[in-house]
């Protein structure tokens, strides 16, 4: 399961037309870290050219490095569920193009709009249930019964 149409396309014209005039381009240097797990999710971007690693917190570890994302994708969807933390911490693996938007401004026109705020909130789940999928295949691929020793 992947996704293949971006945030803006998948929202109805007047909505994209509202995000629009709010959206700020941006542009971050190869190895800057975009947001830290567990800090206030006050943003999230929509990627036009580059890559950035979402990564995971390791006690007495780097942090290890649980997702890519890149061109087209949502980077940050902890903005729109309470209690506004990031999950994960991210950081560019290049030049990064992209779209920034003040999350507390877009919860604000979800709720004043219902049909762009059932449209972002769809969008958002299908991301993260994306995610989720395919990070328990490469679970299955690190700890498989293949893997494991187990029989099957």
């Amino acid at each position: 399961m992947t996704m293949t149409r971006g945030l803006l396309e998948t929202l109805p014209p007047e909505g994209r037309a509202r995000l629009d005039g709010i959206g700020r381009e941006v542009s971050m240097p190869r190895g800057a870290r975009v947001f830290e797990e567990g800090r206030p999710a006050d943003r999230f971007w929509v990627i036009r050219s580059g890559r950035v690693a979402l990564d995971q917190h390791v006690p007495g570890r780097r942090a290890a490095v649980v997702e890519t994302v890149g061109r087209g994708d949502l980077l940050g969807w902890s903005w729109l569920f309470p209690p506004y933390l990031w999950h994960l911490g991210a950081e560019t693996e290049s030049r990064v193009e992209a779209l920034e938007f003040d999350a507390a401004v877009v919860r604000s026109l979800c709720m004043s709009d219902p049909v762009l705020g059932r449209e972002m909130y769809r969008y958002v789940a299908e991301t993260v249930i994306d995610r989720l999928h395919r990070t328990r295949i490469r679970l299955l691929d690190l700890y498989g019964p293949q893997g494991s020793g187990l029989e099957r």
